[in-house]
């Protein structure tokens, strides 16, 4: 749904010691400076998302970003719990499901409610709250 929104609450849980990355290559993920970049990028990302000039999030460039946000998401929860592949994988499986999920459901709530900005915050919300499960399950 959001490319930064995962990155940022997996740093947010390495941080805090749920997510085990120390002795890793993805240690930096539970740095103290990780998830406060991480969550300006999301946070940007929310506000950028409103403009009208934003594109859409299957373009190439975009559909890529979230991929690979997606994929280090997925990674370093998988990191910390030996299953590096199985991570991965379903980091860029939530990324797709984000991706094509998430564009319907924003049309659909536009349609319903009329209005997209509404829409949009409240995709935001389930996206939000889709990556506050994922880091505690």
């Amino acid at each position: 749904m959001r490319a930064m929104t995962a990155p940022a609450a997996v740093s947010w849980a390495a941080y805090l010691g749920m997510v085990k990355v120390a002795g890793t290559p993805l240690a930096f993920m539970g740095a103290h400076i990780t998830p406060y970049i991480f969550t300006l990028f999301a946070i940007g990302e929310l506000v950028n998302d409103k403009l009208p000039k934003t594109p859409s999030r299957k373009v190439p460039p975009q559909f890529v970003t979230r991929l690979v946000t997606g994929g280090l998401a997925g990674a370093t929860i998988g990191i910390g719990s030996g299953q590096l592949i199985l991570g991965i994988v379903a980091g860029l499986v939530g990324a797709v499901a984000g991706i094509y999920g998430g564009s319907f459901l924003r049309s659909h709530l536009s349609e319903v409610t009329g209005n997209p900005l509404i829409a949009a915050l409240i995709e935001d919300s389930i996206a939000i709250i889709l990556a506050i499960i994922a880091v505690r399950f």
